[in-house]
């Protein structure tokens, strides 16, 4: 009798309760249709050639001028790119991590101009994760229209479709991979489709290539955990036998290990690189560990995006927030039904392990906000190389979309009481007057930052237009409601209008997060600085630094623009650059190295490249060209060093010593680089023994014959003495080789982070070459593995379709 009078309370007349709309014919093609609307509502520009980046985005700043290399390089040479010299000293192209280097992205690079082909990867994945989202929810069982909204509400949310704005693409393709890789678990362990399991492997293989390692740790995670569910748990009715669900997840395991293997050839030279990498013991502290989590406070952003200011307007404590945390008033709206009537519901097993998927993707996104992410912190390996926990937030996002697709169905079956939606109605309505007369900037008052006061002043209109855009489309959707349960509205009529309704309110707010700029060839334009940069013979790098205020984000002084005009830059944007390299130069410092002399010897800085037309703090430059209006629309002034900063220099002696002497001494301003090179203690050179004078620097000169990346040959003008070095401004990195008029020389780490050559008397002629063998075993692996889980896959729809006959 407790059921009946539950239905009574809430006002559900289960005689009166249609059935669920049946699909449409082509259901999988109309689904198709209003996702790629749903994207292209938000990606039109790029249908005319505009460029999906802007000013704050690390496409624009950085991920243009990687994918640019990459391509030019593999259309020229048939090989993807070992070394980046172009930023801080050199790099291992590989194993520093430039993007998706080997994911199926850069195969539209090779047919495309690399700006449309990125533009292009972004659009592309929005529409799949809402594609795959839309599978996921049909093949454990909800209806077409409910899963239809699920999709829209999972790709068109705060959380995935304003990746673009940041210009997050490894985040986004591990973001729509993840409902992918829930569906064919599903298929698999549920439906013991033999073919799942290379498929899985595959997708896993995908993931791990994206490459974003956090991402892909979150996703290994919630698919274990939701292969267990799938495992163990009695679903429609049904309950593996243990023997099966424990053969089935050991199978899923194996697909794992095989996907991870895909992923070799990024992740074994990444390996390799950790030790030298800034991260190499991890992050400073939990703290450290912790930023760029969710806060509390801003959780309202889930319904009231405006709250906390958007882009340039955001207040909070995380100093900047070029994401969007909306999941959508009608999103909202409809998570919330997914819980009316729970306990007749024939799946509310699914419900309830996305429920807690959702608490505790929410607790890990809040950070040292509660004491939750202790507990991942503590036993979850990598956690402690991780920043931003609240990245995890699209598992969450995944749920909600499950519980609004749950809550849709609920919505047209009739079964979402006028109790409930009157609910709403006046939540609504309470948030939107808490607005109008200054409440919630009042909250916002009590948790802003002094010095950023000023924002939440200059929010409160754009507040309260936020509270009563959210009502908005919440009165509407009441409206909607009391219409279908009058009877007024017909089923599939409503259930088009409701699925409009979700797009068109996260529409409003996403579209903001996509801006284009013109093309590559607009935003990177030459001017006459770079062209005389261009007409240097010999190799040199640039000291790029802005001085002027509220420039904004120039790519060419404070990010990696030069790169694209394969001018070395003595710094650049990047974040996994050589961590020996930041100690040098002092990136984390407050002593000003860049403009101490044995520094830019060192960094063969020849040129400075900044934005006022004088240089009263620099001695010894002379203004070469400017002003000069760049294409970021800055004055630029470039100015050349009148000391004599070569590419490599011969050093009379070569002395061994630890690196906290070693760095000590080529900051002292007494030292002259060139009368030693200074070996790291575990070099394989020859060393004079107790050194007590260093003898006066030699008159030889080098000359570069050839520079590549990754190739060097320099010439001596006179014949090397005996126990002498030469010293090469490019960071040293396991996979450097030497030869010396041909034959193999020995090579080490000198001056800190430099490459250092051991020199036989009368050496004459060095050729350096940059190898990778761990990239060269991780091709191997990976070949072997895609071809394995390639097997996995055709085996299995043989043995499938076996099975059926």
């Amino acid at each position: 009798m407790a059921q009946p009078r539950e239905k009574s309370r809430q006002g559900v007349d289960s005689a009166n309760t249609p059935a669920a709309l049946p699909a449409p014919r082509f259901a999988f093609g109309w689904a198709s249709l209003v996702y790629a609307v749903g994207t292209l509502s938000l990606g039109y520009p790029a249908l005319l050639g505009k460029f999906l980046v802007s000013p704050h985005s690390d496409q624009y700043i950085a991920g243009y001028a990687f994918r640019e290399f990459a391509a030019s390089t593999l259309r020229t040479t048939g090989q993807f790119p070992l070394w980046n010299p172009y930023l801080f000293g050199g790099m291992p192209y590989i194993a520093a991590m430039h993007g998706d280097i080997f994911y199926p992205t850069f195969l539209l690079r090779m047919v495309m101009p690399t700006d449309v082909a990125m533009t292009w990867g972004f659009i592309i994945h929005i529409f799949l994760a809402g594609l795959f989202t839309f599978g996921f929810l049909r093949a454990i069982g909800y209806s077409f229209y409910g899963s239809l909204i699920g999709g829209l509400a999972y790709m068109m949310s705060g959380q995935i479709a304003s990746y673009v704005s940041p210009g997050h693409d490894g985040k986004l393709f591990v973001s729509a991979l993840f409902p992918l890789a829930l569906w064919i678990l599903y298929r698999g362990i549920r439906g013991g489709k033999t073919w799942t399991w290379g498929a899985f492997a595959l997708i896993i293989g995908l993931c791990v290539l994206s490459p974003h390692p956090q991402l892909l740790q979150y996703t290994l995670l919630a698919c274990g955990a939701y292969a267990l569910f799938l495992a163990f748990s009695t679903l429609d009715g049904v309950e593996l036998p243990r023997s099966v669900a424990i053969k089935r997840l050991a199978v899923a395991l194996a697909a794992v290990i095989v996907g991870l293997a895909i992923g070799a050839v990024q992740y074994l030279p990444v390996r390799e690189y950790v030790a030298w990498s800034p991260r190499a013991g991890g992050l400073a502290d939990y703290l450290t560990a912790t930023s760029y989590a969710w806060n509390p406070e801003e959780l309202l952003n889930v319904y009231l995006p405006q709250f906390s200011g958007m882009l340039e307007n955001y207040w909070g404590r995380n100093g900047i927030h070029l994401h969007s945390d909306y999941v959508g008033a009608v999103v909202l709206f409809l998570a919330g039904a997914a819980f009316i009537g729970l306990r007749g519901d024939a799946r509310r097993k699914h419900v309830i392990f996305w429920s807690g998927a959702l608490l505790v993707s929410l607790l890990w996104s809040l950070g040292s906000s509660t004491p939750f992410y202790h507990i991942p912190y503590a036993i979850v390996p990598g956690t402690k190389y991780f920043r931003a926990p609240a990245t995890i937030f699209f598992v969450g996002t995944l749920a909600i979309a499950l519980l609004a697709c749950v809550g849709a169905e609920r919505f047209l079956e009739r079964r979402v009481s006028r109790r409930y939606l009157i609910g709403w109605l006046i939540a609504g309505g309470v948030i939107a007057i808490l607005a109008s007369v200054g409440a919630l900037s009042n909250v916002a008052e009590s948790f802003v930052d002094e010095r950023r006061f000023d924002l939440v002043l200059a929010n409160r209109g754009a507040l309260v237009a936020g509270a009563w855009r959210s009502f908005f489309f919440v009165a509407l959707v009441g409206a909607l409601g009391f219409g279908v349960l009058r009877g007024r509205i017909a089923g599939r009529t409503a259930a088009w209008a409701l699925a409009a309704l979700l797009a068109i309110d996260l529409w409003t707010i996403e579209r903001l997060y996509w801006m284009f700029s013109p093309p590559a060839k607009v935003i990177y334009a030459s001017d006459p600085i770079i062209d005389i940069l261009k007409t240097e013979s010999q190799p040199f790098r640039v000291l790029p630094f802005p001085v002027q205020p509220g420039h904004g984000r120039d790519v060419f002084l404070t990010g990696d623009g030069l790169m694209t005009y394969r001018v070395r830059n003595m710094l650049g944007y990047h974040g996994n650059q050589i961590g020996r390299y930041n100690e040098l130069v002092g990136t984390n410092s407050t002593d000003n190295r860049f403009f101490s002399p044995n520094v830019l010897k060192l960094t063969n800085t020849k040129y400075l490249l900044t934005d006022i037309p004088q240089l009263p703090f620099v001695a010894g430059t002379t203004l070469v060209k400017g002003p000069v209006r760049n294409a970021s629309g800055d004055e630029v002034y470039l100015y050349r060093l009148e000391a004599e900063n070569p590419y490599s220099w011969v050093t009379p002696v070569a002395v061994k010593a630890p690196d906290e002497q070693v760095l000590a001494t080529l900051l002292n301003p007494r030292f002259d680089v060139a009368r030693a090179a200074l070996f790291d203690t575990s070099a394989n050179v020859a060393a004079a023994p107790a050194v007590q004078t260093l003898p006066p620097a030699l008159s030889i000169t080098t000359s570069v014959r050839h520079y590549e990346p990754g190739k060097v040959q320099i010439d001596l003008s006179a014949p090397a003495p005996q126990g002498s070095s030469l010293v090469v401004s490019e960071n040293y990195f396991p996979g450097w080789t030497a030869t010396v008029d041909g034959k193999a020389a020995r090579i080490g780490r000198a001056d800190y982070t430099l490459i250092g050559v051991e020199l036989p008397q009368g050496a004459r002629a060095i050729e350096l070459n940059f190898t990778s063998p761990s990239y060269t075993r991780g091709k191997a692996i990976t070949w072997f593995a895609i071809t394995l889980g390639l097997l996995m896959l055709g085996a299995g729809i043989w043995r499938d379709r076996r099975r059926l006959a």
